[in-house]
């Protein structure tokens, strides 16, 4: 069994090299073309001076590029960091600066955002692409996948390198990024892909961004598996995607409860063929009843995996579909090689039905946070075995059989539409306003966004503060699911004594 993440590829390229691993629009590739693919990134990325454990950052579209991308990195011996395409300059210069990023696979369209921020990422120095601008000194996809095949030197990798950082939004509004090694991921990929049952059979229809936590899985499953993933750069336009999902006959759908209520308001739904879906899945929020009633009725021979996972440790637990029925509200129990269990405040197990933290054991869990030495002290502890524990951070309960279930964050941290939200992130782009006093941001529950992003505005004395005008600077300063969807302007914000925000008042329904 493979060691190291990009094994799996070649593995399963040297097994089954004809069937196709990746659908994207018009462009099709085989595990084999694949595996060449991306031994010509990494050919590349060698002779232009990336070197082991070096960082290389992918901000591009579900595609091809990205996963020869992924791939290529692993193969130089490079540590894999994927950016959201929609991320800010501003934002982008801190990932690359604080990751020490020495390779980005950006395409030229991204230029607004990419160049002001590599001019505050000096250790950037080579820009890889579909096309560069003009002037750009780096490596052109098209030459790189043109040229004769190469393989790369052996980096001379162990299991314990890191093979990824994933950046994730913190209490501070500053993302941390998430040390994963290869053992990590060769863990969890096998797990997850073992629980869900995959085989080389499977069509899996991604429409999540592979730089998000969970669409990546789907692409490291295949690769370990062998099946075919389709992929879609969006859910903007559903119709299309759903008559792609009946030409492909798609076994898998992995979700978030966004994708999932808009799949259900779709008049095209009834009348698309989907009898080839075998399974689909939740994650990142919890999906309400009624629309996973819905799906249920909707595909009555498909099974539904209802799942709960954190970038710290990729994925925890999921509910068995045999359960769902009788226990709806739970994510289950964890996957396999891991133990997931509750624990009061003084860091005992909790008894059943007794609120606490969750604390995750496995070889799953993260090596800890880039650059993070104190944050990373407070998530991982020893356990009593000399083992390694990720305090979650949010706050579950367990039943007598161990399922276990949900109840809140401890932090501020929510998700929307699947992707984390920093309330402070937000916050800082308002208080940019300069008619705002005080601003406060919270997750209110939502049918369509799971938990959606309101703000509390009061404006600073004689100022006026317009709904449309809040947004529009919002858009411009952040990511799209960051963006509030409610804005509530008042004259004053409950508070304590001390003058400290009641923020937990404030989350009402919407």
């Amino acid at each position: 069994m493979a060691h190291l993440l990009h094994q799996f590829l070649g593995e399963t390229a040297a097994r089954d090299p004809e069937r196709t691993a990746l659908v994207a629009g018009e462009v099709r590739r085989t595990y084999a073309e694949l595996e060449r693919d991306s031994d010509k990134v990494a050919a590349a990325l060698q002779s232009a001076g990336v070197e082991r454990g070096d960082r290389v950052a992918v901000m591009l579209e579900n595609s091809v590029e990205f996963v020869a991308s992924l791939f290529g990195a692993l193969k130089a011996g490079a540590v894999f960091i994927p950016v959201n395409p929609s991320t800010k300059a501003d934002k982008l210069a801190y990932i690359l600066a604080d990751g020490g990023v020495k390779a980005l696979a950006a395409p030229t369209a991204l230029a607004r955002q990419v160049l002001p921020a590599l001019a505050e990422a000096p250790a950037v120095t080579l820009w890889v692409g579909p096309a560069l601008p003009p002037g750009a000194d780096g490596l052109s996809f098209t030459e790189i996948l043109a040229a004769p095949h190469a393989a790369p030197a052996d980096p001379g990798l162990i299991d314990q390198d890191l093979a990824a950082i994933l950046y994730t939004s913190g209490t501070t509004g500053r993302p941390k990024g998430v040390m994963l090694s290869h053992a990590n991921l060769v863990n969890t990929t096998w797990a997850i892909s073992t629980y869900l049952e995959n085989r080389p059979d499977d069509v899996v229809m991604c429409v999540l961004p592979l730089s998000f936590g969970y669409g990546l899985t789907q692409v490291l499953t295949a690769a370990r598996v062998g099946f075919t993933v389709v992929l879609e750069r969006s859910f903007a336009f559903p119709a299309e995607t759903l008559a792609r999902m009946a030409k492909h006959r798609v076994t898998g759908l992995p979700g978030v409860p966004t994708f999932f209520s808009t799949l259900l308001g779709l008049e095209a739904l009834k009348a698309t063929d989907l009898s080839s879906l075998r399974y689909l899945t939740n994650a990142a929020a919890p999906l309400p009843s009624a629309h996973m009633q819905r799906l249920r009725e909707m595909f009555p021979r498909a099974a539904f995996y209802s799942m709960y996972g954190m970038t710290e440790c990729t994925r925890v637990c999921y509910l068995d579909p045999a359960d769902l029925a009788t226990r709806p509200d739970s994510v289950g129990r964890a996957m396999p090689n891991c133990e997931a269990y509750v624990v009061d405040e003084d860091g005992r197990r909790a008894a059943p039905g007794e609120v606490g933290e969750l604390v995750v054991r496995g070889a799953n869990v993260m090596r800890g946070y880039w650059n993070r030495p104190e944050e990373t002290a407070r998530r991982l502890r020893t356990g009593p075995l000399g083992e390694t524990l990720l305090h979650s951070g949010d706050l579950f309960r367990s039943d007598e059989e161990g399922y276990l279930y949900f109840v809140s964050r401890k932090d501020d941290v929510f998700k929307c539409r699947g992707e984390k939200v920093s309330p402070k992130e937000v916050e800082n782009a308002l208080y940019e306003l300069e008619a705002v006093a005080e601003a406060v941001v919270v997750g209110v529950p939502d049918p369509v966004d799971g938990l959606a992003v309101k703000a509390f505005l009061v404006p600073r004395p004689g100022a006026v503060l317009a709904e449309a005008a809040v947004r529009q600077h919002c858009r411009g300063r952040l990511e799209g699911h960051l963006v509030p969807k409610f804005i509530e302007i008042r004259d004053e914000l409950p508070k304590t004594d001390s003058g400290k925000i009641k923020r937990f008042e404030l989350v009402t329904p919407a």
